[in-house]
Parts: C-alpha cells; structure tokens; sequence
C-alpha cells in the first residue's frame, strides 16, 4: 500500500482498542457482483475490531443524504499484502447508495465502524446452517471463516428472487460443506423459498444452529421454522437505522423477555444480531407469507433440544 493510503486511514478518533472508530478509508476497489455492488476500503483500525455480524455507518455525499448508509460487514483482511481492508456489499435503490454504486477507486469516504452486536461463536462442536437472502449473504461468508477457524461443518442455504440477485455463488460452494440454492422463480437451484428446503437440509446434514441474514419476512420464516425443529437461532435484521449508535431510537425491535414481557431493542446497538426465538414477530411488522410448496405429510423428527445457556 502507498504512504498516502496509510496515512490517510490512520486519521482515526478515538483510543487504541475502543470500539468502534471513525476513519477517513479510501476506496481501493468497487466491482460489480451480479446486480450488486462491493467496495475494498483501507480500514485497518476497524478491520482489526470487526467480527462477523458487525456493521459500517459511511457517508455519503450525494444530494438529500444527510445520514449515513448502514452496510454489515461482507469481509476484513487482517494479514498479507492486502492487510486492513474492509468489504461491504449495496444494492443501489436510492440516492445515497447509487452515489456508491459508482464511486471511484482513491475516494476517502468517512467511515464509523464496527457496530452492533455480532453472531455468537458455539462453544460446542455442532453444526451449523447458514440462511442468506439475496446480498444478505454476504456478512455470513465473514462467519462462515470464523467457525470453520473453531472446527465446525457450515452448510447453508442461499436465496433470491431470481439468479441475478444471487450473491456470490461460487464463494457459496467453497465456503460451505454443502449449499442449497433456492430462487421464487425457479431460474436457479430449487423453486421456492429457503424455508421450502429447510427441514431437508436440517435432516441431511444434521444442523443443530441457524444463523441468518436477510430480509425480515425472510428472516421471521427462518426462525419460526427454527423454533419447530428445536433448533437455535441467530439472525441479523435489517431495520433503517437513522443514527447507528443508539441515539434516534428509530431502529427498534420488539424482543420477549424471560418473563414474557415484550421490549423494544435497538437494531444498532442490541443488534443487528438477535436470537431469533427472542424476537417478538408478533408485535413487529413483518409478516410471512404462505409456502409456495405443500407441507410435508408426516412430520419430521426432531433432534434433542440443546441446551443455549452452555452452547453460547
């Protein structure tokens, strides 16, 4: 990397070791993937902090965009020739996010990072399934290093409305010992939604933890159908975040306590990351809609519960 890049990323607010910080990144690389775009920045401060499920709040300087864009982390490099960078994936469909969509290599782009909580590691050797939804993806191919780093099998189930909103499929296959792929039209893998191959590739490849990232209907599915297997669940929501530090309270989320109670968390601060049979679907907004295949005749069997208090 050239002296100017360093110097640059290393005007950083804030102590060594307090998370997160802000930083002034310049953008290495933008590329398109599929109907998405990705964008390298030069973060080593914040790549150093980051872990799977975490988020960048970046600024963006198109017209009427007074508040940052929220994007979760797709992935960091912390060693080799191309230590300190920072991936994050968009979907342009606004002003601020097409201004990114064609951004330029060397633009500094003013970046606050990490945020939010992350996707918690098991401490036992289970396996675990990975549930993506179009460029939601993305933050799961991050997790995807690290629990393999533990030891652990990761298969996942990826889906899209159609193959052009795929994320990554390649990078899908090397990261997983298996992976199904679902789209509503049928132009790629099975037709349908991910929760239409949930309970297969449960069975098959005898999961027994669920992270996911996604859309909200998407993610309420998964988790719901999660809570029938007995299985745990980690998802991280997409909520608009005005602020990103907690500050606005426009982000929140309805979670139920122990004690049944219901209480509303902020997605940026509490989250993104929440336990799935926490979330409060009820009282939120999303709803899930019906399955675009019949249910099962028979029910499938169930594994053992596990036990949450000792997995996490």
């Amino acid at each position: 990397m050239s002296t100017s890049l360093r110097a640059r990323d290393a005007q950083v607010w804030g102590r060594p070791g307090d998370t997160p910080v802000r930083a002034k990144c310049e953008v290495l690389q933008r590329k398109r993937e599929g109907t998405y775009t990705a964008i390298t920045i030069a973060a080593p401060d914040i790549a150093a902090r980051a872990k799977p499920g975490q988020f960048i709040n970046v600024a963006v300087e198109a017209p009427s965009t007074l508040l940052r864009r929220p994007f979760s982390i797709y992935r960091t490099s912390r060693a080799g020739p191309f230590a300190g960078t920072v991936d994050f994936v968009l979907d342009a469909h606004g002003p601020g996010t097409e201004w990114l969509s064609h951004i330029e290599p060397h633009t500094v782009l003013d970046v606050v990072g990490p945020l939010g909580s992350s996707f918690p590691i098991p401490k036992q050797k289970v396996h675990c399934l990975l549930i993506g939804g179009g460029y939601g993806v993305a933050p799961l191919f991050f997790l995807a290093d690290e629990l393999k780093r533990e030891g652990l099998r990761i298969d996942m189930i990826v889906g899209a409305a159609t193959q052009e909103r795929l994320f990554n499929a390649i990078e899908a296959k090397r990261s997983s010992a298996s992976v199904t792929f679902t789209t509503d039209d049928g132009s790629y893998g099975e037709r349908g939604r991910v929760t239409d191959v949930f309970d297969d590739v449960v069975a098959a490849c005898q999961s027994r933890v669920v992270y996911a990232c996604g859309p909200n209907p998407m993610l309420r599915a998964v988790s719901e159908k999660a809570a029938e297997a007995g299985i745990p669940s980690q998802v991280a929501v997409e909520e608009l975040m005005a602020c990103g530090v907690g500050v606005c309270w426009t982000c929140v989320f309805p979670m139920r306590a122990k004690d049944g109670s219901v209480r509303m968390k902020r997605s940026c601060i509490d989250g993104p990351v929440f336990n799935g049979a926490r979330i409060a679907w009820d009282e939120s907004r999303y709803e899930v809609g019906p399955p675009h295949t019949a249910p099962e005749e028979d029910e499938p069997s169930k594994p053992d519960p596990i036990d949450e208090d000792a997995l996490w």
